[in-house]
């Protein structure tokens, strides 16, 4: 069990308090004292150990199946006893060219708040610290620390958009670049799409929930936080916006390519066609002279031979400059 236990512990009109080292201890003082929570976070816990902790706070059996196999579709349910949120995590390295992800679920019941996370891309640890520092936030009890995770999480994809906008333009401007050979451009535009569909896949659905929780009516969730919660939905929608306006620049940037390429093509067919042409003229020309015909007044010229030669030369030249003008060489 202290392998899943990140951190446990009871908050008391904003201020993290000492309390008894067993969960389910620190939990009935909590529901005791009336002003207090229990938060409690757990990382990537088996099916055993979870279960051990659902009996204790009373948890669904469906929301705790969800918790424990991850890979959730983010959505927001109600029971009785408490509500379930599911959300995904992303993060972004520099240079991986590759959006990693993560998973929190948040239990959050009368007197406490369980987060299970799964995955390296969680910013719990960060967020407990300092909401720690801010007791007139903790203060409104777990509402508030759903408001922060969720809040934080949606920052979280706001910064990893801004840096896939960074390197969609680099994208844009390689792929633009004059002179710039475009053979693997479309491998990395395709390769920065599927890094698009990983983000929209944590924050398309996400948006439902968030607008359900702005709404009210859920239960453990104040009239207080309401308005806090609709702002997070707000920033969701433009990070959702911003996602589908890179991948429609995507979109286009691709079809330039193909056209980039399409060009490039008729230009290298063209440039072959008028090289076989200067060489095809000067093969015909040697070609009907050597039929070895008898009756053919050329052949017992003594200007034949350099007069043939001097005609192939001329006609090359000529198709060669007819060629440069029309821009097929």
């Amino acid at each position: 069990m202290s392998r899943m236990i990140v951190d446990c512990a009871t908050y008391r009109d904003g201020h993290r308090v000492q309390g008894p080292e067993d969960y389910s201890d620190a939990l009935a003082a909590a529901r005791a004292a009336g002003d207090s929570f229990l938060w409690i976070g757990l990382h990537e816990p088996t099916t055993a150990e979870l279960d051990l902790v659902s009996e204790e706070f009373g948890l669904h059996p469906l929301a705790v199946e969800d918790a424990v196999s991850a890979h959730q579709r983010p959505k927001l349910e109600a029971y009785q006893d408490s509500l379930f949120m599911a959300l995904k995590t992303v993060g972004h390295r520099d240079g991986t060219q590759a959006v990693s992800t993560g998973e929190i679920m948040i239990f959050v019941g009368d007197a406490f708040v369980m987060t299970v996370r799964h995955g390296t891309d969680s910013p719990l640890r960060e967020l407990r610290a300092q909401l720690e520092k801010q007791p007139e936030i903790l203060r409104h009890g777990p509402g508030a620390v759903l408001h922060s995770v969720c809040d934080t999480v949606v920052d979280g994809y706001l910064d990893v958009v801004v840096a896939l906008e960074g390197e969609l333009d680099e994208l844009e401007a390689d792929v633009f670049a004059p002179g710039r050979p475009s053979g693997g451009a479309a491998e990395r535009i395709y390769g920065y799409k599927r890094q698009l569909v990983t983000m929209r896949r944590a924050t398309g659905p996400l948006q439902e929930p968030l607008l359900r929780l702005g709404r009210g009516g859920e239960p453990f969730v104040t009239a207080e936080a309401l308005p806090y919660l609709r702002d997070v939905a707000d920033h969701l929608s433009r990070a959702n916006d911003q996602v589908d306006g890179m991948d429609r620049l995507l979109t286009d940037i691709l079809s330039a390519n193909l056209a980039q390429v399409s060009v490039q093509q008729n230009s290298d067919m063209r440039k072959i066609s008028a090289w076989a042409a200067l060489a095809a003229v000067p093969t015909l020309i040697a070609g009907v002279y050597g039929m070895n015909f008898e009756h053919m007044p050329e052949l017992h010229q003594h200007w034949g031979y350099p007069g043939v030669l001097l005609l192939m030369a001329v006609t090359c030249v000529v198709l060669h400059r007819v060629f440069k003008r029309s821009g097929w060489l």
